[in-house]
């Protein structure tokens, strides 16, 4: 079983279906969290769910530099180190290009992409100062092989890929390493609406793209770095 005792790990989107089930699947290996969202309502919620003292980080934006230093600061301060980052904002939008997807570019580049690159940007001195990181970010299949409607939403993902891959290669000679998962569709109520005549039995269920996450992030996946994971169960 892996054993995150000591451990002080960032879990941001804390606030979201998948984020919350990581925060959940870290407090039972016994990490140190931080949950960062934009908003508090849901972490207070999550924080109750969880018990322990998680250290709760509302409104940082992390599209800016500011605000994803601002969380890496607050956890530094409250655990002394900085060991994981999951990374798990991100959003969904579909247009095909005809109708106007480039309309789309700035708010899905900026949520997909930008929040993870400021977000490594902000985690990597500590993490290299002190000889050890795990940085997991969620990607997308769609990443790797576009559909209709999802040109922009593909290269956002996209983006999130080759940032991990460059992560990687600037950063496991100092002993950290980044990664990605690729989930296929994740059961959720928004989802679920949004599809209503879709068959949700074959989705995933947050808590199994958090176990892979939990893995990556731990001391046990130091051979793994650079990789796109797909998680997709039965689709």
């Amino acid at each position: 079983m892996l054993d995150f005792t000591g451990q002080a790990i960032i879990v941001t989107g804390a606030g979201g279906n998948l984020g919350a089930a990581v925060a959940e699947t870290l407090a039972g290996l016994g990490a140190d969290l931080a949950l960062a969202d934009m908003r508090e309502e849901p972490l207070k919620a999550l924080a109750g769910r969880i018990g322990g003292d998680p250290l709760l980080i509302a409104g940082a934006d992390v599209r800016t530099q500011e605000g994803a230093a601002r969380i890496v600061e607050a956890c530094q301060a409250r655990f002394g180190r900085v060991d994981g980052l999951a990374n798990t904002v991100g959003t969904f939008r579909m247009t095909n290009v005809a109708d106007g997807a480039a309309d789309d570019w700035t708010f899905l580049m900026d949520l997909n992409a930008l929040s993870a690159l400021r977000l490594s940007q902000a985690v990597l001195p500590a993490m290299t100062a002190q000889g050890y990181g795990r940085i997991v970010h969620v990607a997308a299949g769609a990443g790797a092989k576009s559909f209709a409607g999802a040109s922009v939403y593909s290269a956002s993902k996209a983006a999130v890929m080759r940032i991990t891959e460059a992560i990687s290669e600037e950063s496991k000679a100092a002993g950290v390493t980044a990664n990605c998962v690729l989930p296929g569709t994740i059961d959720t109520p928004q989802n679920r609406a949004d599809m209503p005549d879709a068959d949700p039995s074959t989705w995933l269920q947050p808590a199994q793209i958090a176990a892979v996450m939990a893995f990556l992030l731990s001391r046990e996946a130091s051979g793994v770095s650079g990789a796109a994971v797909p998680v997709t169960g039965r689709q």
